[in-house]
């Protein structure tokens, strides 16, 4: 267990922090995961705006890389523009 004051706070907001992040990524797979499920353009292209924006979201804070968020995009992309 740590001893110092500071170091008693950094435990904790980590452990928020963590949560938070876990949160943030399972929200972001479902939606995901929906996008992949999807049988149709119209109905893939608005759950794809909102996976590319929480992608984005998600590289801006630091949970997943710049280039992780990318690769994932340009996947939905491809896999959306195969839909009839």
């Amino acid at each position: 267990m740590a001893n110092h004051k500071s170091a008693i706070k950094r435990i904790r907001s980590g452990a928020a922090k963590r949560m938070r992040n876990r949160y943030q990524m399972k929200s972001t797979r479902t939606v995901l995961k929906s996008v992949r499920a999807s049988k149709t353009k119209t109905e893939a292209s608005p759950l794809f705006l909102k996976a590319s924006s929480m992608l984005d979201k998600l590289a801006k804070r630091g949970i997943i890389h710049k280039n992780n968020a990318s690769n994932k995009k340009s996947k939905l992309a491809k896999l959306i523009a195969k839909l009839a």
